[in-house]
């Protein structure tokens, strides 16, 4: 079955070099639309496909205008086809619930594949989308504070909790709180694994 896609653009030379560009590749254009707002009545009249989003257009924008289509359209997938690649962009875009991400340097072959594939309902991101998106999803290790790091660095000289805490001035259980708080931070069990963590970390000199 021929896919069906929807041209969202505020550029009309875009709008018509995309539209020439897919139905040569027998990709069926049923709308073209200039801004967020008529990008919407359009995918809610003509159910296509796939929606073609440019971000940045007059009035709504294409994130929100893709947050409509999704709930308004939800037989209809959003690709977001922009120049734009800053990560606040991308996480906006997905968390829109855009089924792809891509830069207008795609190919046509390119192009054409991502669409018939976000009509399977996969999801189509370029390498680097697909890397920030990971980058954002990976938790990351969360900072020693200064204390966290002066009850480190005295287990590294071989103190003991009760040592450490008469050199430092605290209770011995306030020691043991510092630690086990560097164990959870450190993704660690146990002083000597916490040490090397913060070491390799650049954590402790």
């Amino acid at each position: 079955m021929t896919t069906t896609v929807l041209l969202a653009d505020d550029h009309p030379v875009v709008r018509e070099g995309l539209s020439a560009m897919l139905e040569a590749a027998d990709v069926e254009v049923v709308g073209r639309a200039a801004s967020g707002a008529e990008a919407v009545a359009l995918a809610v009249r003509a159910k296509p496909d796939v929606v073609l989003m440019d971000l940045r257009m007059p009035g709504m924008d294409g994130v929100e205008a893709t947050a409509r289509i999704v709930a308004e359209a939800p037989g209809t997938r959003v690709v977001v086809l922009t120049t734009y690649e800053s990560d606040a962009d991308i996480l906006r875009a997905v968390e829109a619930g855009a089924a792809g991400y891509l830069l207008k340097g795609a190919s046509r072959v390119e192009l054409v594949t991502a669409i018939q594939a976000a009509a399977r309902g996969e999801t189509v991101l370029s390498p680097s989308v697909a890397q920030v998106l990971f980058r954002a999803r990976t938790p990351r290790p969360q900072a020693l504070s200064s204390r966290e790091r002066e009850v480190l660095a005295l287990v590294a000289r071989g103190l003991s909790n009760a040592e450490i805490g008469r050199e430092l001035f605290i209770a011995e259980a306030t020691v043991k709180t510092h630690l086990l708080r560097s164990f959870k931070k450190l993704d660690v069990s146990d002083r000597t694994a916490a040490v090397m963590a913060a070491v390799e970390r650049g954590l402790l000199a």
